[in-house]
């Protein structure tokens, strides 16, 4: 995958305890020409594929099928420290604010809109890329 416009290659693993989410966030990034090169149901599974991989971009739930987000986000931050982590959490029941330096870049609140994610996944990038095909 050719990187972005800052020169950085868009890749991405995301994390989620449901598939529903799971299509939901890889979709988003593939909107926003990330590759993603994996998605886990847990913790476990996702620092595989940090590991692995090697991306960009966490982009993970805070409901994980097995794990803890938060020790996710941690883990994932001190595995990978150039890696942006972005969680995406409910608005009834955001997370808590964590240590320095251990936590998420971004938090999403659910429900979120395009723009916010093309906000937290591409800072600065201004709006979202059109879609393809007419508006529906």
């Amino acid at each position: 995958m050719q990187g972005g416009a800052d020169g950085q290659e868009r890749t991405a693993v995301v994390a989620a305890g449901d598939e529903e989410t799971r299509i939901l966030l890889r979709g988003l990034l593939r909107l926003h020409h990330f590759r993603v090169d994996g998605e886990a149901e847990g913790s476990a599974q996702a620092l595989a594929l940090l590991r692995d991989h090697r991306p960009a971009l966490l982009v993970t739930d805070v409901n994980l099928a097995e794990g803890s987000s938060t020790a996710l986000v941690a883990e994932a931050r001190t595995t990978l420290p150039s890696l942006r982590v972005i969680l995406v959490a409910p608005a009834s029941r955001p997370p808590p604010a964590p240590p320095p330096g251990t936590g998420p870049h971004v938090v999403l609140l659910r429900p979120f809109r395009i723009r916010q994610f093309a906000e937290a996944v591409l800072p600065g990038a201004g709006p979202t890329p059109p879609a393809a095909g007419p508006p529906g």
